[in-house]
Parts: structure tokens; sequence; C-alpha cells
């Protein structure tokens, strides 16, 4: 954030524009925020008189005109450790500096988010790292877990995206996206036929529209246009110049959220 406050103030301006102004209480919750003291009181009372109670004693909150569930899934293979023509850090770093801007932008937009990371080592091996749920908030505890990530191995991003969906479809939203970040098409070292990976994961797509979940997908190779479309169809943008990238991912999901 020290770093980028020229960009932070770019992006206050415009999160200020976006930000509803009103929250609404949505009662009859079994999991929320806020224990509803009303229906609680009523439960506590038929508890007491042998009736079933109602269950539903919590209650929480959204903004009024933007309710939206995000998942931020990251590429976390090898490849990220490599340092990018023209750039100072590697992507692993550049990487973790735009998902951190990106992450204070959502939350002060007050949408729910989830953070998780993977790579794979074979198909026996797809390693999933949560780094942040969607009731957590972003703290100390979140950000010390993206600064801890390291990246290795391969990517095998259809049975990602797939675990990654089981937890957004669960979320209470009217709009689900999920946002991955690549630098790459997905591979895996057990897969002689390239293609399989990105039929796989163009399938994975396919499911989590029938869900509805949006997929959009962020890639930082300047070969991207080969492959990407066959995955995520019109869905994606290419980022040549990895080293905007702070500045790209969080101008690119407000756009995809206004």
């Amino acid at each position: 954030m020290a770093q980028h406050q020229g960009l932070v103030k770019q992006l206050e301006q415009l999160l200020d524009l976006l930000k509803p102004q009103q929250y609404v209480r949505v009662r009859y919750q079994e999991d929320g925020s806020e224990l509803d003291l009303d229906v609680a009181i009523r439960s506590l009372i038929d508890f007491k008189s042998g009736a079933q109670p109602d269950p539903r004693i919590n209650m929480s909150h959204h903004h009024d005109g933007r309710d939206i569930a995000v998942m931020l899934l990251l590429d976390l293979s090898a490849s990220l450790n490599e340092t990018p023509e023209g750039a100072s850090q590697t992507l692993l770093e550049l990487g973790q500096e735009a998902v951190s801007l990106l992450a204070w932008a959502i939350e002060h937009l007050g949408d729910e988010f989830a953070i998780a990371g993977f790579n794979s080592n074979t198909r026996h091996e797809v390693r999933y790292q949560h780094i942040k749920g969607y009731t957590e908030h972003w703290d100390g505890t979140v950000k010390g877990r993206l600064a801890a990530m390291q990246a290795g191995f391969s990517t095998r991003m259809g049975a990602a995206m797939r675990h990654a969906g089981h937890y957004l479809e669960k979320r209470q939203a009217d709009k689900k996206l999920m946002l991955i970040l690549t630098d790459g098409e997905p591979h895996d070292i057990d897969e002689q036929d390239p293609r399989q990976l990105t039929e796989d994961a163009h399938k994975a797509v396919q499911e989590l529209d029938r869900k509805g979940i949006y997929t959009f997908c962020v890639n930082l190779d300047p070969h991207a246009d080969d492959y990407v479309g066959d995955i995520f169809g019109r869905q994606y943008t290419v980022i040549d110049r990895v080293e905007r990238l702070p500045q790209k991912l969080p101008e690119l999901f407000l756009s995809l959220t206004k």
C-alpha cells in the first residue's frame, strides 16, 4: 500500500463512487453475522415449552444494489518464480502486490470474497491452498498467508476451478465471479497431450457457467492469445506489461463488477 500510494488514492475515488450507501438486513438465517434477538427469544421460549424451535436465529447484512461473491484463484506453479523481462520483481511478488491492492478494494466495497492458490504434481496431487475464506476479513492473519505463498510444480487448472467453484456456488449472492490469475496454459508432468488439460479447463468453465458462476481469466503470458480463448472464450484479458499488474488487476475487477 505504501509503495502504490498514488494508485491507492485513484482507487479510493473510484470505490467511493461504486460503494453502496445502504445496508439491507436479511433475517431468518441459520448462518449469519449477527444474532436476531427477536427470533432467538421466540426459539428459546418454544424450546422451553417443548415445541420445535426455529434454528434460523441469525441475520446477515448486504449492500443494497450490490450483491456479489468473488473467488480469486491464483496459479502458484513454478514459473511464477521467474522475473519477466522489464520487471524488477518475480511474477509471484507482483501477484502478491496486485492481490493485496485488489483485496483492499473489495473489502472497501463490502463484497464477499475468498482467495485461494493452486498447483499440481500429477492428477493425484492437486494442491489447493486456503488464503482467505468468505467469512474472514482482510486482516493480518490473511495477509500473512498471502505473504507466505510459495510457487512450485505444475498447473492443473480445471481441477482447481471445480474445487473453488464448490465453495463459491454455496454463497447466497446475485452475482458470482471467479477471477483466475495465471501466467500460462494448463500443464502437468503426467499429461503427454497438452490439449487434454486445456479441454478439461474449458469443460470446467462450462460446468461453472451452468451453476451461475462467471469465470474470467487474467493471463500474464504474452503468447496467451494462442490458447486462452479455447478455455475462456472471450472472458479473459492478457497483460503484456506484467509490471503494471498491481494497477491493472483492481481496475479490471471494478470494471467487471460495476
